[in-house]
């Protein structure tokens, strides 16, 4: 079958073995495969991403000497059911599924691994019991957006929001925007959002967001405190530090940027207990200055990734209308266009998401 192949540090269109499912496994046709900044940052930092695996868990995850196929955000159709299954899913059906498969050798992230190709290949073999039917009537590409939406709602549950926060988005990538679209669906207002890019500050007021700023030309931590700062609040008054007289709303920031000194600027902007939710992934080395977080009380979390619960819900908002992913999707190329995908994605302006559809 033709698939994208990362090799050697580059991606190369090439043949590659057919899936055979295992045990509990069903082979699906690969329908649509949104490109990830995940993926973005395996092509660069794999060695990094290998090592760190590593030291995290004892495992490396990757052996970069073989192919692997990336692709994890997925639409799939069900073509055969291997052995052990309960064909609960006919063929034909389509679906999502968490990007995970069981195998005899143990679990395997789909798209990350080298016995699980992912979705930029024309075929995969998922785990049956991971498997969720697509609603009717909800598009290849829409379902395909599961993935990152369960992202930024699993990043907003465990925000643990109140209706009294004011939450402030910083960088307006597909993370961030599956984060607005998450607080939109909590009704947590208002939603602040800041991106340097234009497009991407379009796409936010598309998601939900109520304010969106361009930091290049307002500070976004100013105009986020403006809002939380009632009438007759003095910051300098010490008795407002001990809870006399009108209070600021409780702030929360979601780092979806993902770079060195983001969260250190966060740090020096933020309000006193604020609570910091990073959910952008940096694979570089970072600094941050911990007396603005002792002084200032500020909570700072790390969120990765969902629950089957929360990528089960994902895929109902999207279906249900709650989220409205089609404005996100700006590309779809097929196999031969995913190295140049890679690329257009560097440029905010030109693309959000591209979906790459193998069986063109």
């Amino acid at each position: 079958m033709r698939a994208a192949v990362f090799r050697g540090g580059e991606l190369v269109v090439d043949d590659v073995a057919e899936p055979v499912p295992g045990k509990g496994q069903v082979l699906v046709k690969t329908l649509a495969c949104g490109i990830c900044g995940s993926d973005l940052h395996a092509l660069h930092y794999a060695p990094r991403m290998v090592e760190a695996s590593r030291r995290v868990s004892g495992r490396p995850g990757m052996d970069l000497a073989q192919d692997i196929v990336f692709g994890h955000e997925f639409c799939a159709e069900v073509i055969e059911h291997g052995p052990g299954t309960d064909k609960r899913h006919k063929v034909g059906t389509r679906v999502c599924s968490v990007p995970v498969t069981f195998t005899a050798a143990g679990s395997a992230t789909v798209g990350y691994s080298n016995i699980a190709p992912g979705g930029y290949a024309e075929r995969m073999v998922l785990s049956e019991g991971l498997m969720i039917e697509v609603p009717n009537g909800l598009s290849d590409e829409q379902a395909a957006l599961t993935e990152p939406m369960a992202v930024g709602w699993h990043a907003v549950e465990r925000a643990r929001l109140t209706p009294n926060d004011v939450p402030l988005v910083i960088g307006c990538g597909p993370v961030g925007l599956a984060v607005i679209a998450g607080l939109r669906i909590k009704g947590v207002h208002p939603i602040l959002a800041a991106d340097f890019s234009p497009a991407r500050r379009r796409l936010a007021e598309t998601m939900g967001a109520d304010i969106v700023l361009d930091p290049a030309e307002h500070s976004p931590y100013t105009r986020w405190q403006d809002e939380a700062t009632p009438e007759g609040f003095d910051p300098e008054n010490p008795l407002a530090r001990l809870g006399v007289g009108p209070q600021r709303r409780p702030g929360v920031v979601f780092e979806c940027v993902g770079v060195p000194g983001i969260i250190q600027q966060i740090f020096e902007g933020a309000m006193r207990n604020t609570r910091v939710v990073v959910v952008g992934v940096n694979m570089e080395s970072d600094t941050i200055e911990p007396f603005f977080g002792i002084t200032k009380e500020i909570d700072l979390q790390f969120v990765l990734g969902y629950t089957p619960q929360e990528f089960a819900l994902a895929l109902h908002h999207l279906a249900e209308g709650k989220i409205d992913g089609a404005p996100l999707v700006t590309g779809k190329v097929g196999v031969e266009g995913v190295k140049q995908a890679f690329q257009d994605l560097a440029n905010p302006e030109a693309h959000a998401k591209i979906m790459v559809e193998p069986w063109r």
